[in-house]
């Protein structure tokens, strides 16, 4: 009786099983597929049905490292995280994770050279200086090859993230030069263009400053003019009056003129710059210097 108990009770604990949260398990029968097993405590058939593999339907994440050859030869490593989890639990989609790799180590292998060989023939076909600015073309076109393969064997991608793009020391150096050469090149250009622009302006204000200063001085030069025009006017009319006035008296009125003469003597002797003025003070030519300035008086030169 106590071996039958026995015998029972052995049978019971070999018949069933736990499967934790977040895991399915498959069972086999002489090798051959039975059905899923999901979270909790199952029964099996002891001793002939077996849990074949463990399966797990939560998130997984790989970090890979590689590297990859641009078209025009440059090194390029990459350090990649791949974030993916078995598509659904579904019982097809779980056969096909369980059967398709001989195990976990097969798959990551595959996976792992699967992404490798789509983000180096991407590359393959850009240069260097492409190369960084491209980390969301790259992605995308990683995930489109991968997404499909992986849906294949019951996997699902969910996110794909390249984190580093380096180049090897010689390569970055060589762009180092690059760069800064760019940068010479973009200074001297600017500073060309802002001395041009300066001596432009300098050119620019010169040149409104000669016309400034030639507007200015032709309009002295017009109220000179209008001056001189206006104080001829006022002496014509002071010389006339005082004639008129010397004719009534009867006085000679050529004694305005000889005034006039005094007063030129005066003034070119109190603003000119000359140190010597030579005049004829004799009386035949102070009778000869009348005799014309009367002329010009009869001729209407001096009014």
């Amino acid at each position: 009786m106590l071996y039958a108990l026995g015998a029972v009770a052995v049978l019971i604990f070999f018949s069933l099983t736990t499967v934790q949260q977040g895991t399915v398990s498959i069972t086999t029968i002489f090798g051959k597929y039975s059905r899923t097993l999901y979270p909790g405590l199952n029964l099996k058939i002891p001793l002939i049905e077996r849990v074949f593999r463990r399966i797990s339907v939560q998130n997984r994440a790989v970090e890979l490292a590689f590297q990859a050859v641009t078209i025009d030869q440059a090194n390029v490593h990459f350090t990649s995280l791949l974030l993916f989890s078995v598509l659904d639990n579904n019982e097809e989609t779980v056969k096909k994770v369980a059967f398709k790799f001989m195990s976990d180590r097969d798959f990551m292998a595959t996976l792992s050279r699967t992404v490798e060989g789509s983000i180096r023939a991407f590359v393959a076909t850009k240069r260097q200086a492409e190369v960084l600015g491209l980390r969301r073309e790259i992605t995308d076109a990683v995930k489109i090859n991968v997404d499909h393969m992986l849906e294949d064997w019951g996997f699902h991608l969910i996110d794909l993230q390249i984190n580093d793009i380096t180049f090897d020391d010689v390569v970055l150096a060589s762009m180092s030069k690059v760069v800064a050469s760019n940068n010479l090149k973009a200074a001297a250009e600017n500073e060309g263009q802002a001395l041009l622009i300066t001596k432009t302006k300098g050119a620019e204000a010169e040149g409104n400053a000669i016309k400034i200063a030639a507007e200015a001085e032709r309009e002295a030069a017009r109220m000179r003019g209008q001056a001189v025009a206006l104080f001829r006017e006022e002496v014509a009319k002071g010389m006339s009056q005082a004639a008129r006035e010397m004719s009534e008296a009867n006085l000679d009125t050529s004694v305005i003129l000889f005034s006039m003469w005094t007063e030129a003597i005066k003034n070119f002797s109190e603003h000119g710059k000359g140190n010597v003025i030579f005049l004829d003070g004799s009386t035949e030519g102070m009778q000869k210097t009348l005799k014309e300035m009367m002329a010009l008086n009869q001729l209407g030169l001096i009014k």
